[in-house]
């Protein structure tokens, strides 16, 4: 425990994300106002989960530890979007 490294990051690198967090949430509102139909969805949720990737490797600071935790929160997504894709086929097929 003692051993463990403390990662420290700089105020400039936590603005410059949340100012690309602030970017992508605008970016993300702005494509509810064009007319995309079904792809409108799939850009917001694109969108949402870079948004994601962001907020866990730098704000939760997991870029900076151990492999298996970056491996859980994978299985953990992958997990979630197995489920979501069963309930969308009973959904489709019902």
């Amino acid at each position: 425990m003692a051993e463990e490294k403390h990662h420290i990051i700089s105020y400039q690198k936590l603005l410059g994300v949340l100012g690309i967090l602030i970017v992508l949430t605008l970016l993300s509102v702005a494509i509810t106002e064009i007319e995309l139909s079904r792809w409108a969805t799939i850009a917001a949720l694109l969108i949402a989960g870079i948004k994601s990737t962001f907020v866990l490797l730098i704000f939760m600071h997991l870029r900076f530890d151990q492999r298996i935790f970056r491996v859980m929160v994978g299985l953990i997504i992958a997990l979630v979007l197995v489920v979501i894709f069963i309930t969308m086929l009973d959904f489709m097929f019902r």
